[in-house]
């Protein structure tokens, strides 16, 4: 169809398009002026990204994407509506249940019936940009609509507060149960040490051990210097045995055996010298004889004694090595049982240790959780009151018309086209050319119609009239 086929459509159904336009106008501006008026309160939160002061850390999950679309839930939910209903009492006023019983026949609860009413009129939008949320509510009443408005803000930030705190509560009963079985735990601990140091008398098991290693050492180097004496008396105790034993230093330093072996010589020279001037026969040769005799003996019995108390040495020598050694023995023995009995206690005061961090660390959760537990302030706060408006936000009798007259229009051109289609006709020679496939040679005028030249077969060009095929003009 051409633009002027259409225009020709239009000016012969125009009563019927005016109609349609007129009543679509019409009944955009009579339900707009019917409606009852709308208001529109406005509040807003602002979600703050600051450190926890207890935590010293930013909240959790805030960079998330999904933290504000959480948040817009939460602000949704039938937890915050019902707190708002709480809070203002709107299940104790008579005349909303009164409608209640009227619209949901006393069927379920007036809270379940608020909340779904609530939410219709509510609106939660985040902002794009910004960790802001605008809340909306409407209502025909400006100040409820605002009191509403402020309301779930005000529900928004003490059920965010109440998510927060109600996890840390009960994190502060569990850690308060684990930090006094921990507190049980270490003073067990600590009783089974003190038992265990009070059995062994233990009061400084480091200062003591060092002290029995002092002494171990101290007897080691007794016993290395008696082993070594004892050897060199067992060396000068066999050589007393043998046929040396007059050659030991005791028998030579001796000087009872000096001054016998001094006598010893002077006697064999006397005697020789007797020998040599008077015989062996003689008598003072056969006393001299028997005083060397006699010195000999002296000396050997000398010699005897003094050997004799080499044996003596060596054997103190001996018992003194015994002695040192068992005593070495026993401290080794000593020490062995301190270290085992300082390992046992080592074991006891690690057990302490390991139950002291477990409780440190549990009374240190415990406190924070308590101060989580206590804090008063939300992540989430009011950026601005909702103030009662003075202008109504529906129905918008000017955008309304300016709709409705867009959409008459766009109706009543579909409803000329829709009658043109059910009932075709011929308007113009180019339909008549459409609907016979052959050419025009001529228009007739409408009855009344004065527009005929002098000479001339057919209307002058654009003409309106009935147009002619060429068959029948020839015919």
């Amino acid at each position: 169809m051409s633009f002027p086929q259409f225009l020709s459509v239009l000016r012969a159904r125009f009563w019927a398009a005016l109609l349609v336009f007129v009543l679509v106008v019409a009944t955009a501006v009579g339900v707009s002026l019917v409606l009852p008026r709308q208001y529109l309160g406005e509040a807003s939160v602002v979600i703050d990204v600051k450190p926890d002061p207890v935590a010293l850390m930013a909240t959790p999950g805030i960079a998330l994407p999904s933290f504000m679309a959480t948040q817009v839930d939460i602000l949704a939910s039938d937890r915050v509506a019902l707190r708002v209903i709480k809070d203002l009492k709107l299940a104790e006023n008579p005349q909303i249940r009164q409608q209640w019983q009227d619209d949901a026949q006393g069927v379920g609860s007036v809270e379940q019936w608020l909340i779904a009413l609530l939410h219709k009129q509510l609106d939660v939008r985040p902002s794009r940009e910004s960790n802001v949320i605008a809340i909306a509510y409407k209502s025909p009443d400006p100040r409820f609509a605002a009191a509403l408005a402020n309301a779930f803000a005000q529900a928004y930030i003490a059920t965010t507060l109440e998510l927060r705190v109600d996890p840390a509560q009960n994190f502060r009963k569990f850690f308060d149960v684990q930090t006094q079985g921990a507190r049980d735990a270490l003073e067990k601990a600590q009783s089974r040490l003190s038992a265990y140091q009070r059995q062994h008398g233990i009061i400084a098991s480091d200062e003591r051990l060092d002290v029995e290693n002092a002494r171990l050492n101290e007897l080691s180097s007794q016993l290395t210097q008696l082993q070594a004496i004892s050897a060199e008396s067992s060396s000068r105790q066999a050589q007393a045995q043998g046929a040396q034993g007059d050659r030991l230093q005791e028998v030579l330093a001796n000087p009872v055996v000096g001054g016998l072996k001094a006598e010893i010589a002077r006697s064999e020279a006397r005697l020789k010298e007797l020998g040599s001037r008077y015989g062996d026969r003689h008598p003072q040769v056969l006393e001299a004889r028997a005083s060397l005799a006699e010195l000999r003996e002296r000396l050997a019995a000398e010699t005897q004694r003094v050997t004799s108390g080499v044996g003596v040495t060596n054997t103190i020598n001996r018992q003194r090595e015994g002695q040192v050694r068992r005593e070495l023995d026993a401290q080794r023995s000593k020490l062995l049982q301190m270290k085992a009995v300082r390992d046992e206690g080592s074991v006891l005061q690690r057990e302490v240790e390991n139950a002291q961090r477990v409780f440190d660390s549990l009374a240190a959760r415990l406190n924070q959780t308590a101060l989580e537990a206590q804090t008063s302030q939300s992540y989430a706060s009011v950026l601005t009151t909702a103030l009662p408006p003075t202008e109504p936000s529906s129905p918008k009798v000017l955008l309304n018309m300016a709709l409705a007259v867009f959409l008459g229009v766009l109706l009543a051109i579909g409803v000329a086209l829709l009658l043109e289609l059910a009932d075709r006709r011929v308007r113009s020679p180019e339909d008549a050319v459409a609907a016979l496939g052959l050419p025009v040679i001529g228009t007739l005028p409408k009855p009344g119609a004065k527009r005929f030249l002098p000479g001339n077969r057919a209307l002058l060009p654009g003409a309106r009239g009935i147009a002619l095929p060429a068959p029948l003009q020839e015919g």
